[in-house]
């Protein structure tokens, strides 16, 4: 049966540990990409170190009593890691995880069979050498001892640990790195946003879900009113390059930028919210739960009278939580399958 937690991959993960394949090294190891889950407390396991770049995530395993760190270059004697779904993204950590790999030591990824697992495997092998493997639960788990006594990194790896380095896009407009959001592109439902935000939207504002600065660099762009605006962004890889392309506004507005897991609510109080509210957590299942949660938020932390810009996948049902914290909702445009929605916090609120 797959994990009660829905996280097949990362049972997965710990099965050579759990049946005799794998021992667990006695000085630490190294978790790239973590998730909390009950594998991780199902038997000892001394020493895990985390790095999670996702909010909620790093959160999660915060709570659980889990050691989360910053990324640095300490090397350990096993390094595990749950690879994303974006083959550039995935490619550039097999090799970190290589580079933070003692020599003899194992690295370890498992990944389900729909997102890539027996192309997963595959780049390790090519990366690393000669992998052991085993499926369960829809997933493939494989590892590899990749560094011998004395071993220097391949010319391959050095490669690789470059895919998702951030580059320019859109004619140099913006940086941007694979794995983030639309990580190449103008994502066509915050265009439509974009191009319909009034220039009179005035005061402190916030963009909920700010990816790499698309959407809060035309708010600036479009309305010179805008005081402040605090940029909220799960994904710390995505905030960083929020950093470098929101850069040319700071004359204009005092910039903040906030990893952050919206869901659980906002700290500050605003005129005007942007969000193009993702609608996916792991997986590719809808999770319309999600965006209702930034509605929510949103409502929450907007003045009285204040202004919500949203838009979402018209499919989306989000009527109710609209209709619930706000005085008026109106649809301003539907295109391509997406609606774009303004709703007015009721001044007697």
């Amino acid at each position: 049966m797959p994990a009660p937690n829905g996280d097949p991959a990362l049972e997965t993960l710990l099965l050579p540990f759990a049946d005799g394949a794998l021992a667990w090294p006695g000085d630490g190891a190294l978790f790239l990409r973590a998730r909390d889950g009950w594998p991780l407390h199902a038997q000892p396991l001394p020493g895990l170190v985390c790095e999670q770049s996702f909010k909620p995530d790093a959160d999660a395993l915060l709570r659980s009593g889990l050691q989360v760190r910053a990324a640095d270059d300490a090397a350990y004697p096993l390094v595990l890691l749950l690879p994303p779904r974006q083959r550039e993204e995935a490619r550039a950590l097999f090799a970190r995880a290589l580079a933070r790999l003692r020599p003899g030591g194992v690295a370890i990824a498992s990944m389900a069979n729909d997102e890539g697992a027996r192309s997963g495997e595959d780049d390790l092998a090519r990366v690393a050498g000669p992998v052991s493997s085993r499926s369960k639960h829809k997933c493939r788990v494989f590892w590899t001892r990749p560094l011998p006594e004395g071993a220097a990194e391949s010319e391959l790896a050095r490669q690789w640990r470059a895919l998702d380095a951030p580059r320019a896009i859109l004619g140099g407009r913006f940086v941007s790195r694979p794995g983030v959001f639309a990580w190449d592109r103008v994502d066509a439902a915050s265009a439509l946003l974009a191009e319909h935000l009034p220039g009179d939207l005035r005061g402190r504002a916030a963009d909920l879900g700010a990816g790499y600065g698309y959407l809060a660099a035309e708010l600036l762009r479009r309305c010179p009113a805008i005081a402040a605006l605090d940029l909220y962004e799960a994904e710390a890889r995505a905030l960083d390059l929020a950093r470098e392309n929101l850069a040319p506004f700071a004359a204009q507005a005092a910039l903040d930028f906030r990893w952050h897991d919206v869901t659980a609510g906002l700290p500050e109080r605003y005129d005007v919210i942007v969000s193009n509210p993702p609608f996916h957590a792991q997986g590719r299942a809808e999770r319309p739960d999600i965006g209702r949660a930034f509605i929510a938020a949103a409502a929450r932390a907007l003045a009285p009278g204040g202004r919500l810009w949203l838009v979402a996948n018209r499919h989306l049902p989000y009527e109710a939580a609209l209709g619930a914290g706000f005085g008026e909702v109106r649809i301003v445009a539907q295109r391509d399958g997406f609606k774009v929605v303004e709703a007015v916090k009721s001044r007697r609120a």
